[in-house]
């Protein structure tokens, strides 16, 4: 008798963190191995050893390339793994940027710590370095799209296109006859850049994301909300501050708001992108055009209308450029990254607007401000907030609930187990009544670090 062991590592009853152990006798497996984003006592997990054993790990498959997706692999080599991390090609590249990014802010922000002393820890390190970022580029594997991996001798693994961001997939896992079907976040029915996603015919075991579990994406028309809150800018002389996710939300930005501008809809507002990670992703987009809808000519436009900001001097420049401007910095959910300074300077201003996009997790600073804070902590020092707040939840990455089910619904058996992971508790209650409703599954909402067994 074969068995399996499912352990739930992260994305369980909270949506970062991703991470899903897969324990048999003949393969060790990691789906994803992401960083815990949001609420301080999930942050204080990434400081934690896993309670596996990383050197036994064979294989770590990345969905896509988001930190809270593969932002923990530096930390995984540390801990002893040396197998190989499969990806897409633009999954690879688009980790190698983010890991890099990801460890140069926390090499900064532990100096700036220290400078400024305002941390509890003495003195602040950061979780990883920029050599440990570049060490676990070593074991990177590209793989293509739809072709099936075989990893062990009753084992193989397929990756397919799911929207999302440029390179994501789903994941079906076979083994032992079993179909496992991970997947990762899965993206809109329609996407300015990116096809619809596919969806899986067969899963006997389906963990399923679960971000918008309990919504639908309001019906919102996003050109005329764009065009309201840049001329409302102008208006007022002032700057409209977009948190933008460095991965296909900042570039879907820079399109739509080139778009307007094209159509003759707005004026030439000058619109700086400030995130040398996104700036790097651009590049991505040009190296991998069979992955998006991007033309040749249309990304060379519209790389042509924006400001590209490189360095932190440039930032400066740009904060007390007096003109009416938009600024696309990261990061989406304002966790981190050059958005803060932007919003440490200028939101105590009335002129200035601060455009949400997408998901924002639970205490993290987007989060605040959708709720209403009149302050935020930056840097250890308290911001005044007196910018309007607006969100255009419409703008995610993420599938709603009515996609969500629309993607399940390919599937043409009835899964022994339903997985409900990358998702807020309440929204995974909601969703996991509504698909008891619609499919007659039954599903489980797994906690952090339960093991879930499975006989083959």
């Amino acid at each position: 008798m074969k068995k399996l062991q499912i352990h739930f590592l992260g994305a369980s009853e909270t949506v970062t963190g991703s991470k899903f152990y897969l324990y048999s006798d003949e393969v060790k497996i990691l789906v994803d191995c992401g960083l815990f984003q949001g609420v301080k006592a999930l942050r204080a997990l990434n400081w934690e050893k896993l309670p596996v054993d990383a050197s036994k790990i064979d294989y770590v498959l990345l969905t896509h390339g988001h930190l809270d997706h593969c932002g923990y692999l530096p930390l995984l080599v540390r801990q002893g793994f040396r197998g190989k991390i499969l990806g897409t090609g633009p999954t690879l590249e688009i980790a190698r940027i983010i890991l890099g990014d990801s460890a140069k802010i926390q090499e900064e922000e532990a100096a700036k710590a220290n400078k400024e002393d305002y941390s509890k820890h003495s003195p602040a390190l950061p979780l990883y370095t920029k050599e440990d970022a570049a060490f676990a580029l070593k074991f990177f594997e590209q793989v293509e799209e739809a072709e099936e991996i075989i990893l062990s001798d009753h084992c193989s693994a397929t990756f397919l296109y799911n929207g999302h961001i440029l390179g994501s997939t789903y994941i079906e896992i076979n083994l032992y006859g079993k179909r496992l079907v991970f997947s990762g976040d899965v993206g809109r029915q329609h996407d300015k850049l990116l096809d619809p996603p596919k969806r899986p015919e067969w899963a006997d075991y389906l963990f399923v994301e679960s971000t918008y579990g309990d919504r639908l994406h309001p019906k919102e028309d996003v050109e005329d909300i764009l065009i309201g809150l840049i001329k409302e800018t102008l208006h007022k002389k002032g700057t409209l501050i977009i948190p933008s996710f460095a991965v296909e939300r900042l570039q879907s930005l820079m399109y739509q708001l080139w778009e307007l501008y094209r159509k003759n809809k707005i004026p030439n507002i000058p619109i700086f992108v400030d995130s040398p990670m996104g700036n790097n992703v651009l590049e991505v987009f040009q190296n991998f055009p069979n992955w998006h809808k991007l033309t040749p000519t249309e990304y060379s436009n519209m790389n042509g209308h924006i400001n590209l900001v490189s360095s932190y001097a440039e930032t400066w420049e740009t904060i007390d450029d007096p003109r009416a401007k938009i600024v696309i910095a990261g990061s989406g959910m304002v966790t981190g990254g050059r958005v803060l300074t932007y919003i440490k300077q200028l939101a105590e201003k009335e002129s200035t607007t601060i455009l949400l996009v997408g998901f924002q997790a639970e205490e993290t600073r987007g989060r605040k401000l959708l709720e209403g804070a009149t302050e935020l902590k930056v840097y250890g020092k308290h911001v005044p907030i007196k910018a309007k707040v607006h969100h255009l939840e419409s703008l995610s990455a993420h599938a709603d609930q009515s996609e969500l089910l629309t993607w399940m619904g390919a599937v043409k058996n009835i899964p022994e187990k339903v997985f409900l992971v990358h998702g807020e508790l309440s929204s995974m209650e909601a969703y996991r009544d509504k698909i008891h409703e619609k499919y007659g599954w039954h599903c489980h909402i797994p906690k952090i670090y339960e093991v879930f067994e499975v006989i083959l």
